[in-house]
């Protein structure tokens, strides 16, 4: 990776679909969840391009709007090793605003039954008001909080469960701990630190079911209230590409709750699936199938 001010040289371009939200709902739907997929894109033709392959895996775009200006676009450098770093310039995404997600959630109407996935390459209200309209109609919320900065307990206080990875876990109880005094818990344990997100504080409530934290290579750990908690190991994988694989994690796990797997089944899964997704380039081109998940649970 290049240091502030250095060229590196040597490197190849190429470009794919992305988009942490679409990301998210590819990979569901090629886990056989019926997907519905609410954004914003541009009028121009990554706009264009983004809604074709999102058709092109069997998704609901109905919530899609378009708006004026460009499409998201993210730039994102690869090492060696597969580890990344991303730069994304919002466009369409930061114009997905609270009415769009209001009318778009009131058309598709989910209910006890769905899984609702939200993440936050969107303005933070309109992240909380998909969890509020997600919630009303008594389906399961799940808040990705990717980007975590902006975020408190009056957003991922709606959510049933979050899924930060470390540098994210890290955010949100910093953010706490400074609010309320309790210096140096972002630097516990993963178990430790998600479990102060899900107590009730002088801040007001906590995450009301599960704090999934996603350990990259280490796998996950759930957090669940009660200080109950159990880890998701991963498998030894040839990464290529890290690229995409919190949003199959996010995804998979989506998929597996609305079929009716319990929290911690379900993150084991996620957990392969993400794996699996690290073996090829780009941010979806990994993204497994159900055959292809179902294949690698049995190699176990």
């Amino acid at each position: 990776m290049p240091a502030p001010g250095e060229t590196v040289t040597g490197a190849v371009f190429a470009r794919h679909h992305g988009g942490k939200g679409g990301n998210q709902a590819v990979a569901a739907a090629r886990l056989g969840a019926p997907t519905s997929f609410v954004g914003a894109v541009g009028g121009d033709a990554f706009g264009a391009e983004a809604r074709s392959a999102l058709e092109a895996e069997g998704i609901d775009l109905s919530g899609l709007a378009v708006v004026p200006g460009p499409t998201g676009v993210a730039l994102i450098l690869v090492d060696g090793r597969g580890e990344n770093l991303i730069s994304v310039a919002s466009g369409a995404n930061a114009a997905l605003s609270i009415e769009l997600v209001r009318d778009a959630l009131s058309r598709l109407g989910p209910s006890e039954r769905d899984v609702v996935l939200v993440g936050h390459e969107i303005p933070t209200a309109s992240a909380r008001a998909a969890l509020v309209a997600a919630g009303a109609g008594g389906a399961t919320t799940i808040l990705n909080p990717a980007p975590a900065g902006g975020l408190d307990r009056s957003i991922f206080g709606l959510a049933d469960v979050i899924t930060p990875n470390r540098g994210e876990l890290a955010t949100l109880v910093s953010a706490e701990a400074h609010r309320i005094g309790r210096a140096g818990i972002a630097d516990a344990r993963p178990e430790i630190a998600a479990g102060t997100l899900l107590e009730r504080n002088s801040e007001g409530e906590g995450v009301r079911r599960a704090v999934v934290v996603t350990l990259g290579a280490a796998g996950a750990v759930v957090v669940e209230r009660g200080g109950r908690w159990a880890d998701a190991p991963a498998r030894r994988v040839r990464a290529v590409d890290t690229v995409g694989a919190g949003d199959a994690f996010n995804g998979a796990l989506a998929a597996g709750i609305a079929a009716g797997l319990e929290l911690v089944p379900a993150a084991e899964r996620a957990v392969v699936a993400a794996g699996l997704a690290t073996m090829k380039a780009g941010a979806r081109e990994g993204m497994p199938t159900t055959a292809e998940l179902e294949a690698a649970l049995g190699e176990a």
